[in-house]
């Protein structure tokens, strides 16, 4: 790809390059105005810019460098949507309808190094990280299927979930966040929107002085070091102490409640114990604290792992509230499509190595 994606511009950032190439500042607003709001494809359309602005933008930038590969739609509204970047490689971007909006789940890197055993996202190692356009695009993508469908809800909340690990491409991240809370364009809410990550300590506490004020969800998974490890890689370089430790600091510089996300598993970290042992490494901390108990969405590759039973995900639930643990169970979406993070990303891989080689 020889341009730049316009995605990747902050206002910031497209407003400096204006200016210096003789616009006025006032025109970045007018041009921004035109693809985030009017979702243009291209910079021709914006028939109340001048020419020669037109021309250099089209000269430089291009808006349009993610294709939709395939498109799984589930019953209860839920859509996957399988983008091919520039390169050829393939992306996952989830559109989840709630009671509360229309929320979209972002992708931050193709594949994932963090090595959770559990996780389909983990099945293909990183190859690199996405730029701060391709993160963005993924959501422009999502409103242009909306007004295809003639649908006029808008995307409300943004989840950074989906494959890889946000804090691993800290600068994008950054640059996305301030793109798509800029007023001016998608004008998504701070606290509209939730980054999550795998525990990465000292990017916590880099997150926590952006003072961007979003949400921060952690992936604990575990409730002490030695499960922990056998679950989740990254334990073994970023301990339990030290996470709690990067949460006090977080907790003291944004006063934003911070989600510890869990996903329960069957025999491995869903007993009475286990609830116990989390609620005190919660302790003082219960009021600003809030845990999202997760239901596994079983992975083929990954068969040690099933779903914990309902009756042992109740007596979690209920051990953590008499501990005076805000708690609450994830809602589910899309069980009837490939719903595990990063499962229809390698089913399609595999399907396309499976038919080269036949």
């Amino acid at each position: 790809m020889n341009k730049a994606s316009f995605y990747g511009l902050t206002l910031n950032q497209l407003e400096t390059w204006l200016i210096e190439r003789g616009h006025k500042k006032s025109r970045a607003v007018q041009v921004w105005q035109w693809v985030y709001r009017k979702r243009v494809m291209y910079f021709s359309e914006m028939t109340d810019v001048n020419k020669e602005c037109i021309q250099l933008l089209a000269d430089h930038f291009v808006i349009e460098t993610l294709k939709e590969h395939c498109r799984q739609e589930a019953a209860d509204g839920t859509v996957k949507f399988l983008f091919q970047l520039f390169d050829g490689n393939l992306i996952e971007t989830v559109l989840m309808r709630n009671k509360f909006g229309l929320s979209v789940c972002v992708t931050t890197q193709v594949g994932c190094n963090i090595g959770c055993s559990f996780c389909a996202s983990g099945l293909l190692k990183k190859k690199r990280d996405l730029s701060s356009g391709e993160i963005v695009e993924q959501i422009m993508k999502v409103e242009q299927y909306l007004d295809q469908e003639n649908q006029e809800e808008r995307v409300s909340h943004v989840v950074v979930m989906g494959i890889g690990e946000p804090l691993d491409n800290f600068g994008n991240l950054i640059d996305f966040l301030l793109i798509i809370k800029e007023h001016n364009g998608l004008a998504i809410a701070a606290r509209r929107i939730t980054v999550s990550t795998s525990g990465l300590a000292d990017r916590i506490v880099e997150f926590a002085d952006t003072n961007l004020q979003v949400n921060l969800a952690i992936s604990l998974h575990a409730p002490n070091n030695e499960l922990r490890s056998r679950i989740m890689k990254i334990n073994r370089v970023f301990s339990i102490e030290q996470i709690m430790q990067a949460v006090d600091y977080y907790l003291a510089k944004n006063n934003r409640r911070i989600t510890l996300e869990y996903i329960l598993l069957k025999d491995m970290n869903d007993s009475s114990q286990h609830a116990l042992e989390l609620a005190e490494l919660i302790g003082d901390k219960k009021k600003s604290v809030n845990v999202n108990l997760i239901p596994y969405n079983p992975v083929d590759e990954h068969s040690q792992y099933q779903r914990s039973e309902l009756e042992a995900m109740r007596t979690f639930y209920d051990i953590l509230k008499k501990n005076g643990i805000h708690c609450s169970k994830r809602l589910e979406h899309g069980t009837d499509i490939d719903a595990a993070c990063g499962q229809l990303r390698s089913k399609q891989i595999k399907e396309a190595r499976q038919n080269n080689h036949g």
